[in-house]
C-alpha cells in the first residue's frame, strides 16, 4: 500500500500492529499517572474507546500500565477517549452507591474545530480543510497559548492535532485540573469572543475601554490578517464577500465605502479604506471599532465551550488515530507552529508501513538479537521502545517527552516544596 494512501478498509489490520508496536504507552501513562504522587490518579481516571462499526465503550479504567497495554491491544480502539478522574474506579461505577461516583479533576481542555468557521473562509467548507485557511488554527494557537499563560498562569499547555480538522488544548497544571466547574466556565468565557450563532451577522461588538486581552488578540491577528483575510480568501475582493464584510460596519459608513469601492478595486486598499473610515468617524462621545470587529470576527478562535466547562466531559486522546484520515493524533511543538502541515502528519498505514522497511544495519541486529537467549518480556521491552524511532511518528513522541520532562519538574519541585514546609514545622 503506498504511503501516502490511507484506506479505511485497512483499519482492522493495522490497528493491532499499531498498539502493539507504535503507541507510546510507557510516556502514556507517565503523563496520565502525574508523578504517581496520588496513587488512585490514573485507577480512577475515564477511558472510552470507539470500537469497529462505532460500538461506543465508557467507563473503562486500569491499574497499571501494562493492564491499559493489554486491553487495548486486546480491543484495537478505532478511537480513545479520556475523560475525568472519578471518586471511584470508573469500571466499578454501577458497584457504587448512587450520587457517589463523582468526577473530581481533569485537565482544563479546549477544542477548536474548523467548521465553527465556515462562515468566515471560502477555500472549504464542513469537515474540508486547506493549508490556506490552517491559518485560523495557528492564530487560534498563539492567542490563547498566550492568555493561558500570561493572564492565567497557566504553564504546562499541550496543544494537539486532532486528526482531521481541529486542534485541542490539555492545561495540565495542578491548578486546572482541580478547577471547579464554575471556575472552567469563567475561564472559557473570558476567551470567547465571537458571539451568536448563524442568525447574527455581527457576532462581535467591542466597547471601550478595550480590554488588555482584547488588544494582545488583536496584535496577534494583524499579523495574519493581510496574508489570510485579504490574499488568501479574497474577503474584500468578490461580491459576495465584499458585502459580507460591509454587512458588519455602521449604516453610514457603508453608504461611504461602497462609492468608494467602485472606484477601488485592491482588497489591501480597500481595507485601507475601512481603517481610514474607523478612524475619521472617531468622536469624544463614541469611539468606532469596526475595523477591529472585523478582524476578529474573521480570524479570533472559535471554541467550543461546553468542552471546556464539564469536568467530566470526553475528549479524544493524544495518539489516537483518526478513522477517516488515518492520521495520528499528535502534539504539536509551538517552536515550528508557522511551520506545522497537517497534511505531513503520518497516517497509521505510512507508519507501519515504514515499520517493515528495514535498513541493512537493524537487519543485522534483528539477527544478533534473535541469537541472544534474553528474557523474552526484555526483548519486547527493547522492540517497543526502538520501533516508534523508525518511523514518522519518531519527533512526536520527542515533543511529547520534552512537554513531560517540563511537567516532572513542576511535580519534584512541588514534593521539594512539601517537603521544606513539613521540616519547618
Amino acid at each position: 500500500m503506498s504511503s501516502s494512501d490511507y484506506d479505511p478498509a485497512c483499519l482492522p489490520d493495522l490497528l493491532p500492529l499499531y498498539y502493539r508496536r507504535l503507541f507510546p504507552f510507557a510516556q502514556y501513562y507517565r503523563w496520565l499517572s502525574y508523578g504517581g504522587v496520588q496513587k488512585s490518579y490514573f485507577q480512577n481516571r475515564e477511558f472510552s474507546f470507539t470500537l469497529k462499526d462505532d460500538i461506543y465503550v465508557r467507563y473503562q479504567s486500569f491499574s497499571t500500565q501494562n493492564e491499559l497495554e493489554k486491553e487495548m491491544q486486546k480491543m484495537n480502539p478505532y478511537k480513545i477517549d479520556i475523560g475525568a478522574v472519578y471518586s471511584h474506579r470508573p469500571n466499578q461505577h454501577n458497584t457504587v452507591k448512587s450520587g457517589s461516583f463523582q468526577a473530581l479533576e481533569k485537565e482544563l481542555v479546549f477544542d477548536i474545530d474548523m467548521t465553527d468557521y465556515d462562515d468566515v473562509r471560502s477555500c472549504c467548507s464542513a469537515a474540508d480543510i486547506c493549508s490556506k485557511c490552517w491559518t485560523l488554527m495557528t492564530i487560534a494557537i498563539r492567542i490563547l497559548n498566550r492568555a493561558l499563560r500570561d493572564d492565567f498562569g497557566f504553564q504546562h499547555l499541550l496543544w494537539v492535532y486532532s486528526g482531521r480538522r481541529g486542534v485541542h488544548c490539555w492545561v495540565c497544571d495542578e491548578a486546572a485540573r482541580k478547577l471547579s466547574a464554575a471556575a472552567r466556565s469563567a475561564v472559557a468565557e473570558y476567551l470567547s469572543l465571537v458571539k451568536g450563532g448563524e442568525e447574527n451577522v455581527k457576532k462581535i461588538v467591542l466597547t471601550d475601554p478595550i480590554h488588555p486581552f482584547i488588544g494582545e488578540s488583536l496584535s496577534v491577528v494583524e499579523d495574519y490578517f493581510t496574508r489570510y483575510a485579504l490574499q488568501e480568501q479574497d474577503i474584500l475582493g468578490r461580491r459576495e464577500s465584499v458585502d459580507k464584510v460591509l454587512a458588519l460596519v455602521p449604516e453610514d459608513v457603508r453608504r461611504e465605502l461602497q462609492q468608494f469601492f467602485q472606484n477601488e478595486r485592491n482588497p489591501e486598499k480597500r481595507w485601507k479604506l475601512i481603517k481610514d473610515q474607523a478612524r475619521a468617524k472617531q468622536t469624544t462621545a463614541k469611539k468606532r471599532h469596526f475595523d477591529k470587529e472585523i478582524m476578529l470576527q474573521y480570524c479570533y478562535p472559535r471554541l467550543d465551550i461546553n468542552v471546556s466547562k464539564g469536568v467530566n466531559h470526553l475528549l479524544k486522546s493524544p495518539f489516537s488515530v483518526h478513522p477517516k484520515t488515518g492520521r495520528i493524533s499528535v502534539p504539536i511543538d509551538l517552536k515550528d507552529l508557522d511551520k506545522f502541515d497537517p497534511f505531513a502528519v503520518p497516517t497509521i498505514s505510512l507508519i507501519c508501513e515504514e515499520l517493515d522497511r528495514l535498513k541493512p544495519e537493524e537487519e543485522q541486529t534483528k539477527s544478533e538479537d534473535s541469537k541472544e537467549k534474553e528474557n523474552e518480556k526484555d526483548t519486547a521491552e527493547k522492540r517497543k521502545n526502538r520501533d516508534y524511532k523508525r518511523t514518522s511518528l519518531a519527533k512526536y513522541v520527542k515533543h511529547f517527552d520534552q512537554f513531560l520532562d517540563g511537567l516532572a519538574r513542576s511535580w519534584k519541585g512541588e514534593l521539594l516544596r512539601k517537603s521544606d514546609l513539613q521540616k519547618e514545622f
